[in-house]
């Protein structure tokens, strides 16, 4: 990749070599400096094979559809389900200081429309559409959109975040209390499926995923190779934070269930996909998790096609606290 072509993040480290601050020019991460409504954007990046790859390394994620070929567009390679969710969470730094931000990721929910191809080029552009003061802490809501070079909406993004706090003592402070509590329990007689099948139905349950995030995953996932520093690739930011160790970010649990949904779901949940989720404890890195799905409900539409809606969740190994809980749903 020559210094002609649109590089792969939302900025382009190779900035490095001849600028001393790379975020000259950009604001103080202070509640105080929002502007709403705030444009974000548009920010051009390239769906090239090592972005394809390291998102792989970044969640466990190896699928053949990413790595040789996929069943879209004539068995182009594409990319993950949640490739694209960082670079929307994260394009609130392309105007404020994103080694000085130490806030804290609490909702986030993501339509899935379709898949990026290997080798194009995707326009991210978002805004800051609201703000408020909840408990004490300053809260921001984002909506973005990544758009494939025909003009096609890949994914649509909804964010909830708390611009700047002190991590370690908020940990497990919900945003707001769910409008529908999720139980985080599937039922002692429940069908444990890796894939949907034609006759599923209420209190299925989707096979358990485990993973484990380790540090080298979560710095690579927030952005240490584009020399930022957060509280999720460094321990000193971290212990900024009060945090004794990385924490992983929201966003990268976010994906691990875009990797569960995927694999259950197949080739509809890029298409007509959804998620949404809360953060509602931290997990560190290295720490095991357990994700889990349950169904709710099984629907059938006008056009004769099925809806069905889960909930999710995500515990910490730890100690089985529930660290995700979100809802889901994919139209087959």
């Amino acid at each position: 990749m020559d210094e002609k072509t649109i590089w792969r993040d939302i900025t382009d480290p190779r900035r490095a070599d001849t600028t001393d601050d790379l975020e000259a020019g950009l604001k103080e991460p202070e509640f105080e400096n929002l502007k709403i409504p705030e444009h974000l954007g548009p920010v051009q990046l390239v769906i090239d094979d090592h972005k394809l790859k390291r998102y792989a390394f970044e969640v466990d994620e190896y699928s053949p559809w990413n790595l040789t070929e996929s069943p879209f567009y004539g068995g182009t390679r594409i990319g993950q389900a949640g490739l694209l969710v960082n670079d929307l969470v994260q394009l609130f730094t392309t105007v404020y200081r994103p080694s000085h931000v130490i806030g804290l990721h609490t909702e986030e929910q993501i339509w899935f429309e379709n898949p990026a191809r290997i080798d194009e080029t995707v326009t991210l552009e978002g805004e800051y559409v609201e703000s408020y003061v909840l408990r004490g802490q300053g809260y921001v809501v984002m909506e973005a959109s990544a758009k494939g070079a025909d003009g096609r909406t890949i994914i649509r993004h909804r964010g909830v975040e708390i611009l700047k706090t002190i991590p370690g003592d908020i940990s497990g402070r919900a945003s707001a209390t769910p409008e529908k509590r999720v139980s985080g329990t599937v039922a002692p007689d429940a069908r444990h499926l890796v894939h949907v099948t034609d006759d599923i139905r209420p209190g299925d349950a989707v096979a358990p995923m485990k993973k484990c995030i380790t540090a080298e995953q979560a710095a690579v996932y927030s952005r240490v190779g584009e020399f930022i520093t957060n509280i999720h690739n460094n321990r000193e930011m971290a212990r900024k934070g009060n945090l004794n160790i990385p924490i992983v970010q929201g966003a990268q649990m976010f994906c691990t269930l875009t990797h569960m949904l995927s694999t259950f779901f197949g080739k509809a949940f890029f298409t007509d996909g959804w998620l949404r989720t809360k953060f509602i404890a931290t997990v560190k890195v290295f720490e095991p998790i357990t994700l889990n799905g349950a169904v709710t409900e099984v629907e059938t539409l006008a056009d004769g096609r099925k809806k069905v809606t889960l909930e999710v969740w995500i515990r910490r190994g730890s100690d089985d606290r529930l660290a995700v809980i979100g809802w889901a749903s994919c139209i087959l």
